[in-house]
């Protein structure tokens, strides 16, 4: 992890105290489980790309004009 002061003139121990909340908070976010339920397998969105498409066949091009 890098931090960078990008403005003023921080005392070493003003750093310290900024990078102990910093990682305080880091270990919190890293502890705490995720909120988000699991994902039914209905509503999952791969499910649908799972299965390739049929390609056309070659006289695919004539059934794709609807005349009027």
């Amino acid at each position: 992890m890098t931090i960078k002061v990008v403005r003023g003139n921080p005392t070493p121990e003003e750093l310290a105290a900024a990078l102990t909340v910093v990682r305080a908070r880091a270990a919190t976010a890293a502890s705490e489980p995720t909120t988000e339920p699991p994902r039914d397998t209905w509503s999952d969105p791969s499910r649908i790309a799972a299965h390739r498409l049929p390609h056309p066949g070659p006289t695919s091009w004539g059934r794709t004009y609807w005349p009027s």
